[in-house]
């Protein structure tokens, strides 16, 4: 029974991926606390940090970039580098 709950969620995660567009079901019962505006917040981010974050999100981009391309083949190809040929 797990693997079929395992394969449930899965499926309902793959269509939120899919779907951007539906509406996000919320529990109105939900709530959240702000950790920008607290007392104890860290006054800045580290050198180290950010330079991580700036990683990440740059591998981000080329992986958002990779899933547009294999979801829409009929996009056209794009050479960046002139010398390539084959």
């Amino acid at each position: 029974m797990r693997v079929l709950r395992d394969a449930k969620n899965l499926k309902k995660f793959a269509d939120f991926f899919l779907h951007p567009e539906a509406p996000v079901e919320t529990d109105p019962l939900a709530s959240a606390r702000c950790y920008f505006d607290r007392a104890s917040a860290p006054a800045g981010i580290e050198k180290e940090l950010q330079d991580e974050s700036d990683r990440v999100l740059e591998e981000a981009k080329a992986m958002k970039k990779l899933a547009v391309d294999y979801m829409n083949p009929e996009r056209p190809v794009v050479m960046e580098d002139p010398t390539l040929f084959g």
